[in-house]
């Protein structure tokens, strides 16, 4: 009877099976509930550098009155002062048949890119030549008109970029003549061609 008394006894002390497996349960759940903590914590910290790398970089990209770059740039294009190519005087002999007459002219090129001016210095000897076979098949009588002279820029836009591989087009006038560059593929970086001197003789 005693031992049976010591057992109940024991058996009264000790914590039912339900009670020794609550903390274990408890600890599990503490440590989902801090993993998901954890997992937050970590998606927005990555998410808040995301942001502030993209907010540093679009603040890069952009001019001191916040404007885009690439809107800025297109907006003070127009504006930006023009860069111009002076050629060497062309004396050259016309195409009249009746009569030899020469003509002595001075052209500049006026660019859009100061890069494209380095790039034709490269180029000039065929770009001469391409003007020198322009103003060779002129003559007196067309080179003396405006609109003789006006025909003669629109050819030398053209031709003053074919060297370095840029093809412009040519619009036909009301006879079915080129007269200026037409729209093309490639963008003329030639905005227009200045006469500095023209004498015909």
């Amino acid at each position: 009877m005693p031992a049976a008394a010591a057992a109940a006894a024991k058996a009264a002390e000790a914590p039912p099976a339900d009670e020794i497996a609550l903390p274990t349960r408890g600890k599990k759940k503490l440590m989902i509930l801090i993993a998901i903590a954890l997992a937050i914590v970590l998606v927005l910290g990555g998410g808040a550098i995301w942001f502030l790398k993209h907010r540093a970089a679009a603040a890069a990209a952009t001019d001191e009155d916040g404007q885009p770059l690439a809107q800025a740039e297109r907006q003070a294009g127009p504006h930006a002062p023009p860069v111009f190519v002076a050629l060497d005087p062309f004396v050259v002999n016309l195409a009249d048949k009746d009569t030899e007459r020469y003509a002595q002219i001075g052209i500049t090129l006026e660019l859009d890119d100061p890069k494209v001016a380095d790039e034709m210095k490269v180029y000039m000897p065929a770009i001469r030549d391409a003007i020198l076979m322009i103003l060779a098949h002129k003559t007196s009588a067309e080179l003396l008109e405006r609109s003789g002279k006006e025909a003669l820029a629109a050819e030398i836009m053209r031709e003053s970029v074919r060297p370095m591989g840029i093809e412009v087009a040519a619009a036909p006038d009301r006879d079915g003549k080129p007269t200026r560059p037409a729209p093309s593929s490639a963008d003329n970086p030639v905005r227009r061609v200045l006469f500095s001197s023209f004498i015909v003789q």
